[in-house]
């Protein structure tokens, strides 16, 4: 499956502004910044999986080497999403292509490699589309076994009903919808703070504690 990351370069006041406050505009960017790296380490580390990444913004050290990037198309989050997966099949004809954001670096290969599998990478197919739902209502992950035109067509993004809206649109077209593991979304401190306590081990949250240390002295 060719995997797809979502990205904005982690530059201060482009970024994680729901942080602001507590957190400053630098402090945001370096939650984002360790957001991506936690991302990419896990999308490296799946197996039978290409990394791709599409980014609004610029490339930084965050990024591993060897992974391919594309730059973001301009509009809103819907008409991202679909030159995103258009891209991606492109690049990946055969598919699966799945699609993840930056904001939940707690995610595993163990939460990515079986929606490969759901949707045929080596196996036959048993979904057209697998969404990994988020606990604010909307999704982390989206994936599909072949292009579905017109996908994202009237989904309201970054609301409470995203999700649900998403999973109705693809019902409508005929997929076989299936649902992955629901993830927090690093979206303001308190869901970051629920993050670092499920992940302790990740770059993410050794940078939350720093920042919050800093912000204590």
């Amino acid at each position: 499956m060719l995997l797809c990351v979502l990205a904005k370069e982690p530059r201060p006041g482009f970024v994680k502004t729901r942080l602001c406050p507590p957190c400053s505009p630098d402090q945001a960017a370096e939650l984002a910044a360790a957001c991506l790296v936690d991302t990419l380490r896990t999308v490296v580390a799946t197996d039978d999986a290409r990394p791709l990444v599409v980014l609004d913004g610029e490339p930084g050290p965050w990024l591993p080497p060897g992974i391919d990037v594309l730059d973001q198309v301009d509009g809103d989050l819907g008409r991202r999403l679909d030159a995103a997966v258009a891209a991606a099949f492109d690049l990946h004809p055969a598919g699966p292509v799945v699609v993840i954001g930056m904001d939940t670096p707690q995610v595993r290969p163990a939460d990515l490699i079986p929606v490969g599998a759901l949707l045929g990478a080596g196996t036959p197919p048993t979904a057209d589309a697998v969404l990994g739902m988020a606990t604010d209502g909307g999704y982390w992950l989206i994936g599909f076994r072949q292009p579905v035109p017109g996908a994202f067509d009237g989904v309201p993004m970054s609301t409470s009903g995203t999700g649900a809206a998403q999973v109705r649109r693809l019902s409508e077209l005929g997929c076989r919808v299936l649902l992955t593991r629901k993830l927090v979304d690093v979206d303001d401190i308190a869901s970051a703070r629920r993050v670092a306590h499920e992940a302790p081990t990740t770059t993410f949250a050794a940078t939350l504690r720093r920042v919050d240390h800093q912000r204590s002295v």
